[in-house]
């Protein structure tokens, strides 16, 4: 092609000459102001251009169908009324006076480790309220009897010996030795109380004086039982204790980490619909914690269930920043799609991106008010359009549960791999909000330690005997020092060589050891054990100083942690007290222990088999 050159370009155009499009590679419209206000006006001079952008976005096009006028659907309600923790546990009723996160996560009051008396806030606590409760009987008042002496006789808060290494909980650290001297003596111990009523003993027993008269015992007595109700069903929630088999109705799972419980309702074809939370780690309890048990049903359920039909008006989905169908329409700039940025591997930034960009418009929302506690399957929904038809609509979940490309949103997945048709029901689990979580009374880290091939559960913090949380390492240094008084070290304090043989160091008394052991009948799968550490003092084991590490200690059975339960990031462990109120105004407080991510590895420094430095006290350092 032979290249076209044009050299008079005012010419060319006004002769209407052949262009030459080989050469001009790009065409740009010339500003001739810089004022863009008339051109921002947008003035209408051009009807037909209008017509075709219209044209061009698809304004014009048309498809045989209506918008939504009306909807009516039918509703089936069922509410959970069974309650099962995992295991061997026994099932009871759910109770309808609480919220769910009450009854799943609550755990047992520690009161003792071991033989050492702990909680004395709480002890102290219950005494007072025994108090409380005999200065408001009228009859004690009126005869003047003054019987709290005799109680504080009967049930006193021992005063530490500080020489004694038995009391070194409760004399090592300054604060717990300063409350124990304020209140030897002054007020009972509350919690022996209590449990003397609860073996079946009588609040007057032990009492001297004038109180055998039969008036004032049964006075006590009355007493005595408002005392055991406050403190079972108002103080806390704790979990309940089977007096025969003594098993409890908790849902920590200690080996797994995690609660694990089952609920059931039933269903108005008189079968049972069983939802069990597999892996709740603590926090909130929500709709996707729980799935569909097909298994073995919990029984004894009522029929609770109920059904409504509600004819509404469905209305368009609208939200911040949503783009609008006309031309001529400015979007809301408070959000900035555009700003999101998405890998290429981010499917779930992209899928939100295209529904919020392109399918925005095609979706309609349904009112329907449904109570908290309930489980709602849609038994049909009618939708009526502009044009007077009516259109049947079936869910989009439907299909088997193992087709994965069912698509669904807010619905329960079935456990096990059967081939089984999806659940397409909504879960408003009976719980709250919003629960205020106090301070962690108890915390620990455990960490992988690949130099010295274990785990450690590190205990970052831990509970005074009193009641109050303290740095784990403050806590393992006081108690070290107090007992290095007690028993001073013996033996050759310098050194004669330049270094020593040690066959291994020691590590912080609040690193408790776990080490792998083979899981029984496998061979290759391992799971974790609780060990000890010598104590440096007198090479006794270090006991575990939270609730979470002592599991079973105190009956003398070994503790396991599943291998998986602790990643490469670590796992991070905290126990403290949670609050809130039902929709009925009640206020329900539990101790809870939840589960989160940990901050990756750990060194504890622990080494066999090495030689020490020393640094002699005569001759040259070689």
């Amino acid at each position: 092609m032979t290249e076209i050159r044009i050299e008079d370009l005012k010419k060319a155009l006004d002769d209407r000459e052949p262009p030459a499009v080989g050469v001009w590679n790009r065409l740009e419209g010339r500003p001739r102001t810089t004022d863009f206000d008339r051109a921002l006006r947008v003035e209408v001079r051009d009807p037909l251009w209008m017509l075709t952008r219209q044209w061009q976005l698809g304004e014009f096009r048309g498809a045989d169908a209506g918008s939504p006028v009306t909807a009516t659907y039918s509703v089936s309600t069922v509410s959970p009324s069974r309650f099962k923790p995992a295991g061997d546990g026994a099932v009871e009723d759910l109770p309808d006076d609480r919220p769910l996160e009450t009854v799943a996560e609550r755990r047992a009051l520690p009161f003792a480790f071991g033989a050492d008396k702990i909680s004395f806030d709480l002890r102290l606590a219950i005494g007072r309220r025994w108090m409380k409760l005999i200065g408001q009987n009228t009859l004690l008042n009126v005869l003047g009897l003054n019987i709290r002496q005799q109680y504080i006789a009967l049930y006193p808060i021992a005063l530490p010996d500080p020489t004694a290494e038995a009391d070194t909980p409760r004399v090592a650290h300054p604060e717990v030795w300063s409350t124990m001297q304020a209140v030897a003596g002054r007020r009972m111990d509350g919690y022996e109380f209590y449990l003397r009523l609860k073996a079946g003993h009588l609040a007057y027993e032990g009492l001297t004086g004038l109180i055998p008269a039969l008036l004032l015992r049964g006075e006590l007595v009355k007493l005595g039982a408002k005392l055991v109700t406050w403190f079972d069903r108002q103080l806390i929630d704790q979990p309940t204790v089977d007096p025969d088999t003594h098993a409890t109705n908790a849902t920590w799972d200690p080996q797994r980490l995690e609660h694990r419980f089952s609920v059931g309702a039933a269903t108005p074809e008189g079968g049972e619909k069983v939802l069990t939370v597999q892996e709740y780690p603590g926090g909130t309890l929500d709709w996707h914690a729980f799935s569909i048990d097909p298994g073995a049903p919990l029984g004894g359920v009522d029929p609770t269930s109920a059904s409504f039909h509600r004819t509404v008006f469905p209305a368009p989905i609208r939200y911040s920043g949503m783009p609008l169908p006309r031309w001529w329409a400015v979007e809301d700039g408070a959000t900035n799609f555009a700003a999101v940025r998405p890998d290429s591997t981010d499917l779930a930034r992209l899928v939100f991106l295209e529904f919020a960009l392109v399918y925005s418009n095609d979706w309609f929302q349904l009112p329907c008010d449904l109570p908290a506690g309930t489980f709602a399957s849609i038994q049909g929904l009618a939708m009526t359009d502009v044009f007077g038809e009516q259109v049947w609509i079936t869910p989009a979940g439907t299909g088997s549960d193992a087709d994965w490309q069912r698509w669904s949103m807010f619905t329960l997945d079935t456990i096990g791999s059967a081939d089984v048709p999806a659940d397409t029901g909504l879960l408003l689990p009976p719980s709250v909000p919003k629960v205020a979580d106090g301070p962690a009374l108890e915390e620990v880290a455990l960490i992988r330690d690949e130099m010295a091939n274990m785990v450690w559960g590190v205990e970052t913090t831990v509970r005074l005997p009193t009641g109050e949380p303290r740095r784990g390492s403050e806590v393992a240094a006081e108690i070290l020092a107090h007992r290095l008084r007690l028993s001073p070290p013996t033996g050759p304090l310098d050194p004669v060589a330049p270094v020593a043989y040690e066959a291994m160091n020691s590590v912080p008394d609040n690193w408790i050891p776990f080490i792998p052991v083979h899981v029984p009948d496998q061979d290759r799968a391992i799971r974790l054990q609780r060990a000890a550490m010598p104590g440096v003092v007198d090479g006794n084991p270090v006991h575990p100083r939270t609730g979470l590490l002592r599991e079973g200690f105190d009956a003398g059975e070994q503790y396991f942690v599943n291998e998986e339960e602790v990643p490469q990031s670590g796992t991070r462990i905290s126990v403290s007290y949670n609050r809130t109120r039902w929709h009925d105004g009640r206020v329900s407080v539990w101790l809870s222990a939840s589960r989160g991510i940990g901050r990756g590895e750990g060194s504890s420094g622990l080494a066999f088999d090495f030689l020490a430095d020393t640094t002699p006290t005569t001759g040259d350092t070689p």
